[in-house]
């Protein structure tokens, strides 16, 4: 029964949904209330349980909306309708957890009255979690690189896949980014996975090594950074059709490899998505027809490592691979944990707005170092804990002349 006057309860196929405070506003540059976001699942709920649906979730909750603190609930909650669907994830850590599996439009609307704006499932189907059925290219922008060249990178990717035999399928990630999705039949493992996503951002690299890095270090990096990590297991992506946490309630949208180089990300929202979704449909709706074989891709891996490419460095917090090289920033000669380019770290925050207004609050504070800073030389770190983010703010002073390079945390 409604706890308020204010709740709302929708009947949706059969189930009843209660929706508290409906009119509270999640996204309000946007002016996207708790009801809007739950019609808008409701409105593309085939697409997005496509992407998520039968999938273990992580729950990403925005209870006081997108200018306040989120956080990253793992476990379902206890008081859950006895129709949602469950299952046991188990973490690197040892660890686990029961996650929800959405797999009915309700089950959408019931996240979506948790304020929980993005879908980010497991690769993995609750039928069987220890085999992927899908690896996830995710198309990663530094700084100051745009939509033009994130693009053509994503088409050196599907070229890729073409000899091999594998088809991509390509969204927009509802920030600044590129994922391309290949479907495969649940077969391997996920240490496999990842290595065959390591061995294609390798290729991509090779093949545009001016526009596309495979390098995990972000002082490394320099235009579409290919992240493989994101294969690794307990990594989740945003799926298609994500509300993602923007200030114009952008989303995740599937397209056309002709769609793509001629679409605009931020031509989709919360509030033209459904109605593209009902003139077109999914274009990624025949993702699931053919699953595909992993074995080309492995086998360029071990064509690599022939060559000497052996494991890159795994994220923070997992077990270190036998064949992984020392995980810490790039050294001298030496051996010495020093970086190879001059960095200073200026301020950590819990918000990533925060993060960003330290790092131009140290430009004004220093103008004629920050003079000779390009954008990909602000370095916005993204650091994981167990259940929330926090940002670390690091300037690259490589292009500062020595003499105007501010002293910090880094630099000796």
């Amino acid at each position: 029964m409604p706890q308020d006057k204010s709740d709302l309860t929708l009947e949706i196929a059969g189930r009843q949904v209660v929706i508290s405070s409906p009119a509270k506003l999640l996204v309000p540059q946007a002016k996207v209330s708790k009801l809007d976001l739950v019609k808008y699942y409701l409105a593309v709920a085939e697409g997005a349980l496509r992407g998520a649906g039968g999938r273990p979730c992580v729950l990403v909750r925005y209870p006081n909306g997108t200018g306040e603190e989120f956080f990253f609930q793992k476990r379902a909650p206890a008081k859950r309708p006895d129709w949602l669907e469950v299952a046991e994830i188990k973490f690197p850590s040892g660890r686990s957890a029961e996650e929800v599996v959405p797999r009915h439009p309700a089950d959408l609307a019931w996240m979506a009255n948790l304020a929980c704006l993005e879908l980010h499932p497991h690769p993995v189907r609750a039928q069987d979690l220890d085999h992927p059925d899908e690896l996830r290219v995710d198309l990663d922008p530094v700084p100051g690189v745009e939509w033009p060249q994130i693009v053509e990178v994503a088409r050196v990717v599907r070229a890729t896949l073409d000899e091999l035999g594998l088809v991509g399928w390509p969204k927009t990630s509802g920030s600044r980014g590129i994922h391309v999705l290949v479907r495969i039949a649940p077969r391997w493992s996920f240490d496999e996975v990842r290595r065959a996503a390591l061995a294609l951002a390798r290729e991509v690299e090779r093949r545009a090594p001016a526009m596309a890095t495979a390098k995990w270090w972000k002082e490394e990096r320099h235009g579409v950074f290919v992240d493989y990590n994101q294969n690794a297991k307990d990594r989740t992506v945003t799926s298609a059709y994500s509300v993602r946490p923007r200030p114009d309630a952008r989303v995740s949208a599937p397209v056309t490899w002709d769609e793509l180089g001629a679409c605009n990300p931020a031509d989709f929202t919360l509030w033209t998505m459904p109605g593209r979704f009902a003139a077109i449909g999914d274009p990624h709706a025949g993702i699931d027809a053919a699953p595909q074989s992993l074995e080309p891709l492995l086998a360029l891996s071990t064509s690599q490592e022939a060559q000497g490419q052996g494991d890159a460095p795994w994220p923070p917090h997992y077990k270190k691979g036998a064949g992984e090289p020392r995980r810490a920033p790039p050294s001298t000669a030496t051996g010495r944990r020093v970086p190879k380019k001059p960095l200073i770290e200026v301020a950590r925050a819990e918000r990533e707005a925060d993060a960003v207004a330290a790092a131009e609050e140290w430009k004004a504070k220093h103008p004629q170092a920050a003079a000779h800073l390009e954008p990909a030389d602000v370095l916005l770190d993204k650091m994981r804990g167990s259940s929330s983010l926090w940002y670390r703010v690091r300037i690259n002073l490589e292009r500062v002349p020595v003499q105007l390079r501010p002293r910090g945390k880094g630099v000796g």
